[in-house]
């Protein structure tokens, strides 16, 4: 059970490091609240209810993580990138007694999210300051091999950071999964998609197995969007398939096997020696 909700006129905002102001805002289309940092919404989070996933990519993530396990199964989950910790309280919501682990770059952003947005009590949640991807190497050894999830969701302002991208990074991340443990990568790209492709490509060369989760419109590369995708060292289910069609949001696709192998047919693997940032998206794509 959450804390005492904030009311509006408590919300605070954190200056972070690269100067940039984060805020916790009234969500202006549902219940709830939003991160925005820069002027771009990252998080909702509704405390009265942890399950109502309301970004339209976060609640893809939800439907991969619903399949993990059994129903109900705690399950030992790492998160790149904090946010208002929406995913994290999701599994706590869901699966009581989950173990997990939040790596977060920016100290004043948790600390404004834990004082507005309070976590529920007795949730094992831990959440680490530093990069996430250097965070990864200072995980507790007993981690590597049995990590049921792994979420990387890590933005500067609106843009993933290059060194996130790449074939050594997922490496680093791909150690810790367990046998069928499952990756969950956001992406966010526009008209033509080739940063998309090229992750797909990227994260391929690492796991045998993998999926993409987006809006129709988004897979299509007819508009900026966010593609979710879900990796794993053990070949995905093939019952999730029609499943996470039918979860949505709607309209919902999901691409998967020789689909997926032309969508990534002409891209090239990103390495630390060539990787770049996301596309930056326009500034009018979150205009209200």
């Amino acid at each position: 059970m959450a804390r005492a909700r904030v009311e509006p006129a408590e919300i605070a905002s954190a200056r972070l490091s690269d100067g940039t102001i984060a805020r916790v805002v009234p969500s202006p289309y549902t219940t709830g609240y939003e991160l925005v940092v820069d002027g771009t919404p990252q998080s909702h989070v509704d405390l009265d209810d942890p399950t109502h996933l309301h970004f339209e990519y976060v609640a893809r993530m939800g439907a991969v993580i619903d399949r993990l396990r059994l129903p109900g199964q705690p399950l030992t989950a790492v998160h790149l990138g904090a946010g208002a910790l929406t995913l994290a309280r999701y599994v706590e919501a869901t699966r009581p007694g989950s173990r997990q682990q939040v790596i977060e770059l920016e100290q004043p952003l948790v600390e404004l999210v834990r004082s507005t947005l309070p976590l529920p009590r007795g949730a094992s949640i831990r959440v680490r300051i530093g990069d996430a991807r250097a965070g990864l190497a200072r995980l507790p050894q007993g981690m590597v091999g049995a990590v049921d999830l792994l979420v990387s969701d890590v933005f500067a302002g609106a843009q993933t950071p290059a060194h996130l991208t790449t074939t050594e990074f997922y490496r680093e991340a791909a150690r810790l999964l367990s046998p069928d443990g499952v990756l969950l990568v956001n992406v966010a790209d526009g008209a033509g998609l080739a940063y998309a492709r090229r992750q797909v490509a990227t994260v391929r060369a690492v796991l045998p197995d993998v999926a993409v989760l987006a809006e129709v419109q988004v897979l299509k590369g007819r508009r900026f969007g966010n593609l979710v995708i879900a990796a794993s060292p053990a070949p995905l289910p093939v019952e999730w398939l029609p499943r996470l069609m039918a979860a949505g949001p709607h309209p919902a696709k999901v691409a998967h096997g020789a689909e997926l192998d032309e969508f990534a047919r002409a891209a090239r693997p990103a390495t630390d020696a060539d990787a770049t940032p996301s596309p930056k998206p326009t500034s009018s794509l979150f205009e209200r």
